[in-house]
């Protein structure tokens, strides 16, 4: 998989000891995309391996306009001046974001707020100086802007459409498998993605029998009321303990692996299955909602364990492709429309990969791998004097 970044800036914080990355792996068209994470443990190692599995997540989304990339920020995210931090990263960042290097939110920072940092200098959406007088990207964007202030079943579509897409895969692996209604799911991590991916999956009939946030783990046999603990997050996207049922079992967050279950979803952080813990996997399909959640040795473990997996830049694309879709014209900005086209291309992927997998007798990653390879980077756009765009 792995292939050099075609950009890596560095990053110093001014006012604190905050550390980042700005990582391109591939421009296409002179464009690239991904987000902004925040946490204390990002690396400049883990915002290169999260920037190529963008790079990877945009082929998958079938985009032919955007290329893959990431920021990281190591820092405290529920840090008083968190927002500061951020906006000083973004600033450091705004000569690239200016031409076309599209961040958004990750784990650790909201989209809004990326947002607000934006338009304080002027930028609506990061667009190529082509882009930016391209009428119909402009309409796009303005599409995309009114998208993001309606909801589906209660929640914001920034916040859904990822977590459908996982839900969505999840299920047409599981069909694929031939597996039985009312599969018990675990969910690790209760953010927006974890959290929408529980609630889609509620609905498609499955039962989410534990999920672990920041702060603990809860488990219940005949199945958690996820819409219940949804409407009761705190500000950090917790659960609330205090509208717990009471047959609920709360544990250590560190035991989510405890769980019988069929299904595996980790929604949060990289690596949190590794050689330390992969043995303990009890579920037959594992949903990487999470980018790059499972470590190279704990990996190979799954894989001689014989666990199907859903690959995260196959599953969790559902964001980038509703961007996507809406900015470029290919769906309609209304909320169904942008969820059944996530629903589409999501369903049709991983019947894809598995029935590849299947055919060739190998692991879904290492097929991946190879359906969703994208192309060499192409450079930085240049609007040279004479309006002739060179990439």
């Amino acid at each position: 998989m792995s292939t050099k970044p075609y950009l890596i800036v560095e990053w110093n914080d001014t006012e604190t000891d905050a550390k980042g990355w700005m990582v391109v792996h591939n421009f296409v068209k002179g464009y690239t995309g991904g987000g902004t994470r925040m946490h204390p443990s990002v690396t400049r190692e883990e915002v290169e391996r999260l920037a190529e599995a963008m790079a990877y997540k945009y082929v998958a989304s079938e985009s032919e306009t955007t290329g893959g990339c990431k920021g990281g920020i190591a820092y405290d995210y529920k840090a008083p001046d968190a927002f500061e931090v951020l906006r000083r990263y973004i600033i450091a960042m705004l000569p690239y974001i200016d031409n076309g290097v599209s961040l958004g939110s990750d784990l650790g920072t909201k989209y809004n707020d990326v947002l607000k940092i934006f338009r304080e200098f002027g930028i609506e959406i990061p667009l190529t100086q082509s882009m930016k007088s391209d009428p119909a990207v402009l309409k796009g964007i303005k599409d995309y802007d009114d998208l993001l202030l309606q909801k589906i079943d209660g929640l914001y579509m920034n916040d859904v459409v990822t977590g459908y897409g996982v839900a969505f895969s999840a299920d047409e692996a599981w069909k694929y498998k031939d597996g039985g209604e009312g599969a018990r799911v675990v969910i690790q991590g209760f953010g927006c993605v974890g959290a929408s991916c529980a609630l889609k999956l509620s609905q498609l009939g499955y039962k989410v029998v534990g999920i672990s946030d920041a702060n603990l783990f809860v488990a219940s046999e005949d199945g958690l009321d996820v819409q219940k603990l949804i409407d009761h997050k705190n500000e950090f996207g917790e659960m609330d303990q205090n509208y717990f049922e009471n047959d609920y079992v709360v544990r250590p967050n560190s035991e989510w692996l405890d769980v019988d279950c069929d299904i595996l979803i980790p929604c949060a952080l990289e690596d949190v299955i590794n050689k330390s813990n992969a043995n303990q996997v009890k579920a037959s399909l594992v949903v990487e909602a999470a980018n790059i959640p499972i470590s190279a040795e704990g990996d190979e473990i799954i894989k001689e364990k014989a666990i199907d997996i859903v690959i995260d830049f196959v599953a969790n694309l559902g964001a980038i492709r509703s961007y996507d879709a809406v900015i470029f014209g290919l769906v309609e900005p209304n909320p169904q429309a942008v969820i059944d086209d996530i629903e589409k291309l999501c369903r049709k992927n991983v019947r894809t990969l598995f029935t590849e997998a299947k055919k060739q007798s190998r692991y879904q990653r290492d097929v991946a791998y190879e359906i969703f390879k994208p192309a060499k980077s192409d450079s930085m756009e240049y609007v040279s004097p004479n309006l002739t765009v060179v990439y």
